[in-house]
């Protein structure tokens, strides 16, 4: 533990370590009662496992301020359901599982910048930029005047990912995908020129 954090000084985002174990503050509330001491409501989700608890702490209450660190690396390949990356400074290298990385995995194509953070210095997760662009492997093909307003059909992406995507979309169509949401199409993106 590097430290420790006052329930006073929670916010939405920050990192906190309960029992050797690093969580997000997903919500907090203060609360005051007419009688007795104020406390703190807390929605907390585990950055290991992803459990969330909600635990209520009294006013003056310490936690743990984790080891944490992000480093930026460069997704490399995928091998036995384990994905490496490459510290693009140092050229160290570490992986992490599938079963980690969560949806995470459905935006990673060779060579995309992320950042992975580190807890007591072990990759524990992964931060995507907030959309990709990935190309449209395998879909139906698109029809001419086939315009119904809202209509969606699916497409593979070049990592296997299967998105809704309008009818006009077409095989070789590079596509801006959210990466926050579970993988929402946004637009067509303009290729070449």
């Amino acid at each position: 533990m590097a430290g420790v954090i006052d329930t006073s000084e929670f916010h939405n985002g920050m990192k906190i370590e309960i029992d050797g174990e690093p969580f997000v503050i997903e919500y907090f509330q203060h609360v005051k009662p007419g009688k007795g001491s104020s406390f703190t409501r807390t929605k907390i989700r585990s950055l290991i496992s992803g459990r969330v608890l909600q635990p209520t702490m009294k006013s003056g209450d310490k936690v743990g301020k984790p080891d944490i660190e992000d480093k930026g690396m460069q997704y490399l390949y995928e091998q036995g359901g384990d994905y490496y990356f490459m510290d693009t400074r140092t050229y160290d290298q570490t992986f992490l599982s599938g079963e980690v990385l969560g949806d995470a995995k459905n935006f990673l194509k060779e060579n995309v910048n992320v950042d992975i953070m580190f807890f007591n210095g072990k990759a524990i997760g992964v931060s995507l930029p907030n959309s990709v662009d990935l190309k449209v492997t395998k879909c139906d093909p698109g029809v001419r005047g086939d315009t119904v307003s809202g209509a969606l059909k699916p497409a593979t992406l070049e990592t296997g990912f299967v998105v809704n995507v309008p009818l006009f979309i077409n095989e070789g169509d590079v596509l801006k995908i959210d990466t926050r949401d579970g993988g929402k199409y946004l637009t067509r993106v303009a290729v070449g020129g």
